[in-house]
């Protein structure tokens, strides 16, 4: 199995939705299972047939996550030394050349990518244009509605 890049934040919240899965989430099911079981027949048992539904997907999310951790490869973007190039876990100001709108992306990996928040995963076609480009440079981005061309204005590791 190859490794899966995550930051370090990235890798902290997996640890602590596991943490929560494991601590909180599973046992409270088991607890669920065992009160439906009190009522009687399980056939027709609605309230037992949810909440071992509940726990399939709690047991199938642990495992997911352990994996995800056990082949993670955490990178520490304040530790970087990239020379100034556009990495993985790096943070990147960008204009766009045609409405010279400001934009601000951290290329992440795909399971901490939220664009809300400024994350793209390292998989997208805009972190993809961007890898080992500099400040200065100019990246083409093929989008849905043609290209888009995008300055990169500054390069931070943080």
């Amino acid at each position: 199995m190859s490794t899966i890049p995550l930051t370090k934040r990235g890798a902290e919240a997996l640890k602590e939705e596991l943490h929560r899965l494991k601590t909180v989430e599973r046992p409270a099911v088991i607890l669920a299972i065992a009160e439906a079981r009190a009522q009687g027949d399980l056939s027709e048992n609605a309230e037992y047939d949810a909440a071992k539904d509940k726990q399939g997907f709690i047991e199938g999310r642990i495992l997911e996550v352990e994996g995800k951790l056990s082949v993670a490869q955490i990178i520490d973007p304040s530790t970087l030394d990239a020379g100034g190039r556009v990495v993985f876990g790096a943070t990147v100001d960008l204009e766009d050349e045609d409405s010279g709108n400001a934009v601000t992306y951290q290329i992440t990996g795909d399971d901490e990518a939220d664009i809300k928040l400024g994350r793209i995963s390292i998989g997208s076609p805009i972190a993809r244009a961007l890898i080992g480009k500099e400040a200065g440079d100019t990246a083409e981005v093929q989008a849905p509605g043609g290209v888009r061309r995008y300055e990169i204005i500054k390069v931070r590791y943080e």
